[in-house]
């Protein structure tokens, strides 16, 4: 029983490292998801759909990285960053309330951790996307 609880901290902390290390791609895959179901839905077949969306996703990161590159200003790099924390926020809400939901049964305690955790992984995506572009 000891050694389960050691193991299940041990992947919740695999889980959650795992997480933050994806937050920057967020928005990518967001953007190509919705761009591939627009596509399936106007009727397009299953290959051409997740081709567009993947295409979408990569064309959004590589602008994304050359906005990072090229910007100078702090408003428009906290103004990308923030493009980056909002659908990083929503994806760690979600997380949040996946792994909770594990241990306890819906109501108002599992959502107010779930928006700290929203807040917490948002937080994190804003200040680490503008110090992936390049070195200053």
């Amino acid at each position: 029983m000891i050694l389960a609880a050691i193991v299940a901290i041990i992947a919740i902390a695999m889980l959650c490292s795992l997480l933050l290390n994806l937050i920057i791609y967020a928005l990518p895959l967001y953007v190509g998801t919705t761009a591939g179901l627009w596509a399936h839905a106007s009727g397009t077949g299953v290959l051409v759909s997740v081709i567009a969306g993947g295409l979408t996703a990569i064309t959004v990161l590589v602008i994304a990285q050359w906005l990072l590159a090229v910007v100078r200003s702090p408003l428009l790099l906290a103004v990308v960053g923030l493009l980056f924390a909002l659908p990083a926020a929503f994806a760690g809400y979600h997380a949040v309330y996946g792994i909770v939901g594990l241990v306890m049964p819906p109501n108002a305690g599992s959502i107010v951790l779930s928006s700290i955790g929203a807040l917490a992984v948002g937080i994190m995506a804003w200040v680490r996307v503008p110090t992936t572009g390049h070195n200053r």
